[in-house]
């Protein structure tokens, strides 16, 4: 047996030699013949001469799919190609029943595509329409409102202008005027405060700030004005834009506006907010008309009222507010008594950055058009209107969900619903106005 046994072995290891020396087939164990360099192209054709199939040039999809024996390639193959070879042919009610798909899916795919089609157009419509009309706005400020402005800012017709939305290739110019500059601030003084911020922020940077406030008499306000606040602010204001942050266009200029101001107004300082009501002015105004701009907006009483922190007038432009909440909008008004929620909780980040922050850009621009001509009575008068808009939702809320909805409004805002909400806002009170509301309860609070 193991004589019988080796023999074997011999025979097979010595035939394994012979075939290894013309090599073997992958997986075949088939000894190649002698002539294991034949052309490629050859062994193809022999191979399709012995399977009988004839020769052809492939396509390039038949190339792709040369190895595979079925793969469909869209929906419509899934529906309309026979089966593969391997199975049963399709039962003709099934071929019919596909090929009454494939033509309800056309249909549909039609319908969609033509709906499609028909909003792309009505958009393009809506836009050159848009477009033609604040050409023809652009014109008539240009040419018949700013050369007179004095006898037609008070025009029935501009003001009617004006609530449309002032063209943001005038707006700068218009916000300027309308702001106007009581403080008589010229181009040279801003020079002057910028220089002095300048001498200051480097004071700050050798250590020497504490003492140089402190013998400069500056108050806590200006000292709260560093140059690391005001950093801080400018990282924050309008981050999506980018365009404010380190390394952004426009972050010298915000920095430089904001630091002269503290220097203009240190009984005023620096106050969080004031970052973003300057970053609107300046991607509408040249630097020095922004600043100018700037420093007589922050003058206005109302804004002067929150931005010192004057606790007992910031009390009557709330009382003044609820007025009128309660007289447009009874039923939220009563729900906000109900929650305890008072007008400071949402009404303070509005006010100190005239709606910038809680609004998209476009429709905070336009808020502001309306607050140049109107003055602080549309601030508040906004602030309705932003109730009345939301007036179903928040009446279902608590508290807490009221509170977190108005400080992060929603974002997509249609601009002509929310300016008829604001519209519909009557700022009259028993037959008195703002302005005598207000005067009414500063007199009775003293």
């Amino acid at each position: 047996f193991f004589c019988r046994n080796l023999f074997t072995r011999k025979q097979s290891f010595s035939r394994f030699e012979k075939q290894n020396d013309v090599g073997w087939k992958l997986f075949g164990k088939v000894p190649l013949r002698e002539n294991s360099q034949k052309d490629p192209k050859k062994i193809q054709k022999e191979y399709e001469e012995k399977t009988g199939r004839a020769h052809r040039p492939l396509s390039p999809k038949q190339n792709v799919r040369k190895n595979l024996d079925f793969e469909p390639l869209s929906t419509t193959a899934l529906i309309l190609e026979d089966r593969p070879a391997n199975l049963p042919a399709k039962p003709a009610e099934e071929a019919q029943k596909h090929r009454q798909q494939y033509e309800e899916m056309v249909v549909q795919a039609k319908k969609r595509e033509l709906k499609e089609a028909q909003k792309r157009k009505k958009q393009l419509e809506e836009r050159c329409k848009l477009e033609d009309s604040i050409g023809n706005a652009v014109l008539t400020w240009n040419n018949e409102i700013l050369p007179n402005w004095e006898t037609m800012c008070c025009s029935r017709k501009v003001r009617e202008l004006w609530w449309q939305g002032i063209p943001p290739s005038v707006r700068g110019k218009v916000w300027s005027l309308a702001i106007g500059n009581e403080l008589n601030i010229t181009h040279e003084l801003y020079d002057i405060c910028l220089a002095r911020a300048k001498e200051k922020w480097r004071s700050l940077s050798t250590g020497g700030a504490e003492v140089e406030c402190e013998d400069a008499g500056f108050s806590a306000a200006d000292r709260e004005a560093s140059l690391e606040l005001i950093k801080l602010d400018i990282s924050r204001t309008f981050p999506n834009l980018c365009i404010f942050q380190q390394g952004g266009p426009y972050h010298d200029t915000l920095h430089s506006i904001l630091g002269a101001y503290t220097c203009y107004r240190p009984d005023v300082g620096y106050v969080q907010g004031m970052s973003f009501i300057a970053a609107v002015l300046i991607l509408n105004l040249d630097t020095a008309d922004a600043f100018i701009a700037f420093s007589n907006l922050l003058n206005k009483p109302c804004q002067m009222a929150f931005f010192r922190v004057d606790h007992g007038l910031m009390l009557t432009y709330f009382a003044a507010f609820e007025v009128f909440f309660e007289e447009n909008l009874p039923k939220l008004f009563a729900h906000f008594k109900k929650n305890n929620l008072t007008p400071d909780i949402y009404l303070i980040d509005w006010i100190f950055t005239l709606y910038s922050k809680s609004l998209p850009l476009d429709l905070a621009c336009r808020v502001w058009d309306v607050f140049c001509r109107d003055g602080e009575e549309f601030l508040f008068r906004t602030a309705l209107g932003i109730l009345k808009l939301f007036e179903d939702i928040l009446t279902k809320m608590d508290f807490i969900h009221i509170a977190q909805f108005l400080t992060k409004l929603p974002e997509d805002l249609p601009s002509e619903e929310f300016f008829a909400s604001i519209a519909a806002i009557q700022m009259q009170s028993r037959n008195k106005k703002w302005a005598q509301v207000k005067r009414m309860l500063i007199f009775d609070n003293r």
